[in-house]
């Protein structure tokens, strides 16, 4: 997955602390183009300099997977430290599943980030 942003610099700052605490790194850096997070490059989102032949996306919601409550608490915290705002605080959705915890954030070009964390049933 791809997001293209109108400050990749700025943006990657949010990102790269988010993104770590929940145990994704850097797998790849085209310098002031692109930066792809995950474990390893054949599975990463991806967060892209917008320009005039690939435009800014369009507001998103993307959930990733958290592995504890207390990692989508550090999400959240993390998120707002670095510029997000709060879209939902952290708490069970009922809405997913009654055993779903999760937080969203509203990162800095709009879109709305998730950390989810579902207990094994």
């Amino acid at each position: 997955m791809q997001i293209k942003l109108s400050n990749l610099e700025k943006t990657a700052l949010f990102y790269d602390a988010i993104m770590h605490v929940l145990g994704y790194k850097k797998v790849l850096e085209i310098e002031n183009v692109v930066i792809g997070y995950g474990i390893d490059v054949n599975d990463m989102f991806e967060i892209k300099q917008a320009n005039t032949t690939s435009l800014l996306s369009a507001s998103v919601h993307i959930a990733f997977n958290a592995y504890t409550k207390a990692q989508v608490g550090l999400f959240y915290k993390t998120a707002l430290l670095h510029g997000g705002k709060c879209n939902g605080k952290p708490g069970f959705r009922k809405e997913y599943a009654e055993h779903c915890y999760a937080v969203f954030v509203i990162d800095l070009n709009g879109h709305n980030i998730e950390a989810v964390f579902c207990k094994p049933l």
